[in-house]
Parts: structure tokens; C-alpha cells; sequence
């Protein structure tokens, strides 16, 4: 006859050692990472994260961006070198010299980068709805769009961190000597009143439009491109060549349109069209005048991207193991 004793219902020595997970205390094996990915597909992120992404970037990349902007407001044919203008930067200035403009720097990728990266993600989102893989076409239009978007959106703080940024460089009578990028926007308003938010807002949304296509439309390209070789996992490693690419195509293809809207937005009270910057370049400086400060656009933009994207892709990984999991993963 069986015994009911508790002694008699032995469970096997493996069961009770191995824990059974439960919704409370669960815990990642080694296949979550699989899992991670696909889900990261479907879910929607927020809309903030490129903007937070791009931020943590433009504290890197600052003093190459003032640098660029030094040597695309120089007038004439003459030439001066990226390393020259700044070292004469550190000499004139100090070392911080570097980092003038910063504040209107973090606003601008607060309120253009923002916008580009989230509106970029729901055009996406919104002809995808079916699931399926966007052709380069329907991902050439949402860049697109989302490049106009954070153009117009950023407009105000570009135009602060330019004059920041070039202010030493101007006669003393002619500096601006803004404190920071708010009080500089307070006196833009005050002094050139609504429409002086929107100076070079033209050349500036073009601008835009092809930093989006050719910077985040190429990065998911080329991620894409590379993962599909069998040589490239979804890592750092894909990340980090996807961005490098990239920002070699957004510094070649955006060249021109930044110089022109550099100096429109640092010409201040001289109205002048992009049209007419265009041809007295070209007919006084010659036609490479619209890539100068390519070099350190591509210093400053290359690592900027780079880490721009690495960012993103680290927020995106944990904003799916905090949402979908509810628990932190170690790396």
C-alpha cells in the first residue's frame, strides 16, 4: 500500500535545484539577446531619443563645428587650415575658446534633432504599417520630411550658435556677445524682431533635408547592407561602420548648402538671398569656396555621427529590455 508520508514523495534532485522562472523573477537566458531584436522591430520609441542621442554627441563635437564655422565665414581666397584656425583659436581665446556656442549648440540638436530623428521614425512607422520592409524610396521620404521638420524647428538655435561661434573672430564694435543661447534668442527677437528667427530658414531646411537623407536614411542603408553580408552582427561593430560611412556621404552632399547658410545666418542685418551668396562665391572665391570647411565638417561630423548613432542604438536596447521585460540587463 502506497504511503502517504512526505517522505514517499521524493521529486527529483534537478527539480529542485533548477529554479522555475515566473513573470516576478524573471531573468534573461542566453537567447533574450534574439529576442531583443526582433521585438525591437515592432515596438514605437520615443520620440526624444535621437534629439538625447545627438546631444551627448554635439558635446564631442563641438570645437570641430566652431572651427568649421571660422573657416566658412572667412572671406577671400586665401587659405587657412583647420589645425591653424585652431590653434589660433587657443591663442586668441583659450582653451574654452573652443567651446563658444555650446548652450545654443545643445539647444539646436535639442529642438532640430529631435524633430528630424522622431518625425523621421513615425513617417517610417506610418508606411510600415503593414509590417513590411520600406523600399530606399519610402525611407528617402521620411528623411526627407523629417529633415524639414527639424529645420524649420531648429532654425532659432542654429542661427544663435553660428554668431556664438563666430563672434571672437568679428571686430569688437561688430560683436553681438551673446551670454548665452537664450539671452541670444530674447535679443534676436528684441532687435530684428519674428523674422529674424527665421534668417536662412531656406537654405537651412534644404540643409536639412539632405543631413537626414544622406546621414540617417543612409545609416539604416547601410546597417542594412552590412548585416546582410553574414559578416556584420546587430552590434557596436555594425553601428560604429554603418555611422562612419554615413557621415562621410552627409559631409560631402551637405557641404555647399552649409556654407551658404552659414553666412546668411552671420551676415545679421544684411539681406542677402542664398542666390546671390551662391554666385559671388563662386565668382570671387571659385566654385570649391562651397566646400570649405569640409575637413573639419568631416572631423566633427564623422565622430558626431558615429556616436550619435551609437548612442540611439544603446537607448533604443534598453528603452526595449526596461519596456518589454521590466527588468535592466547586464551588457
Amino acid at each position: 500500500m502506497p504511503s502517504n508520508s512526505p517522505s514517499s514523495s521524493v521529486v527529483p534532485v534537478n527539480e529542485v535545484l533548477t529554479p522555475q522562472p515566473t513573470s516576478k523573477i524573471y531573468k534573461p537566458t542566453v537567447n533574450t539577446t534574439c529576442d531583443v531584436e526582433k521585438i525591437s522591430k515592432k515596438i514605437i520609441y520615443p520620440f526624444w531619443l535621437g534629439g538625447a542621442a545627438a546631444m551627448t554627441a554635439a558635446t564631442v563635437s563641438h570645437p570641430f563645428d566652431l572651427i568649421k564655422v571660422r573657416l566658412q565665414t572667412s572671406k577671400g581666397a586665401a587659405k587657412t587650415s583647420a589645425i591653424q584656425t585652431a590653434f589660433k583659436i587657443v591663442r586668441t581665446e583659450g582653451f574654452f575658446g573652443l567651446y563658444r556656442g555650446l548652450s545654443a549648440s545643445l539647444l539646436r540638436q535639442a529642438t532640430y534633432s529631435t524633430m528630424r530623428f522622431g518625425t523621421y521614425d513615425k513617417i517610417k512607422l506610418f508606411l510600415s504599417k503593414g509590417g513590411e520592409e520600406l523600399s530606399y524610396t519610402k525611407m528617402i521620404f521620411a528623411g526627407a520630411v523629417g529633415g524639414a521638420v527639424g529645420g524649420v524647428s531648429g532654425n532659432a538655435a542654429d542661427i544663435v550658435m553660428v554668431r556664438m561661434q563666430n563672434d571672437a573672430k568679428l571686430e569688437p564694435h561688430l560683436r553681438r556677445n551673446y551670454r548665452n543661447a537664450f539671452d541670444g534668442l530674447i535679443r534676436i527677437g528684441k532687435e530684428e524682431g519674428i523674422s529674424g528667427f527665421f534668417r536662412g530658414v531656406g537654405p537651412n531646411v534644404n540643409r536639412a533635408i539632405l543631413m537626414n537623407v544622406s546621414q540617417v536614411t543612409t545609416y539604416d542603408v547601410f546597417k542594412s547592407l552590412l548585416l546582410g553580408t553574414g559578416y556584420f552582427k546587430d552590434n557596436i561593430w555594425s553601428h560604429f561602420s554603418a555611422s562612419l560611412l554615413s557621415g562621410l556621404v552627409a559631409t560631402t552632399i551637405c557641404s555647399p548648402a552649409d556654407v551658404i547658410k552659414t553666412r546668411i545666418m552671420n551676415s545679421g542685418s544684411q539681406h542677402k538671398g542664398a542666390f546671390s551668396i551662391l554666385s559671388t562665391m563662386v565668382r570671387n572665391e571659385g566654385p570649391f569656396a562651397l566646400f570649405k570647411g569640409w575637413v573639419p565638417a568631416y572631423v566633427r561630423l564623422g565622430p558626431h555621427t558615429i556616436i550619435t548613432f551609437i548612442v540611439l542604438e544603446k537607448l533604443k536596447e534598453l528603452y526595449v529590455r526596461k519596456e518589454i521585460f521590466g527588468i535592466t540587463f547586464s551588457s
